[in-house]
């Protein structure tokens, strides 16, 4: 009989799993769904919010919802999955439900990030065009000479 996966899931707050005895696990990455079999060779991948699934000893299925992560696998033995957020369950389709929560709120931070980007790159290019109006004499002096009140540049 051959040795089992232990497998180990964990976010930055707990250990959601430590299983020593995991007959084999599905997974996905940006390339697709894969699996992973006792003997696997050392591996290293990015996975994006996705559900994770692993058959136990008694060759249950088990699910984990997870929101991205790193998935490890060492010595053809050992799997582990670092992950921002999981949540543990036995109703697929309410997992894979919650999957695409966590997809559409990694798209919402993502374009929050990307607006805020693009306004702080527009006020700075703004700054820039304030002080190297060439309408102003010594415009283009490196360094600018500061004068007035509020250093403005002259």
């Amino acid at each position: 009989m051959t040795r089992g996966l232990h497998l180990r899931i964990t976010t930055p707050l707990e250990a959601l799993v430590d299983t020593p005895d995991v007959r084999g696990l599905r997974a996905e990455d940006e390339s697709g769904g894969f699996g992973i079999l006792p003997g696997h060779v050392d591996y290293l991948t990015v996975l994006p919010a996705s559900v994770v699934r692993w058959r136990d000893a008694q060759d249950r299925l088990r699910f984990c919802a997870l929101r991205a992560g790193v998935l490890t696998v060492s010595g053809g033995t050992e799997i582990a999955i670092s992950c921002r957020e999981g949540v543990l369950g036995d109703d697929l389709a309410g997992l894979v439900a919650r999957v695409a929560e966590l997809r559409e709120r990694d798209s919402e931070s993502e374009r929050s990030a990307r607006i805020e980007q693009t306004r702080l790159h527009s006020r700075a290019v703004r700054q820039i065009i304030r002080y190297l109006r060439p309408d102003r004499p010594g415009a283009f002096d490196h360094p600018p000479h500061l004068s007035g009140r509020d250093g403005e540049v002259s």
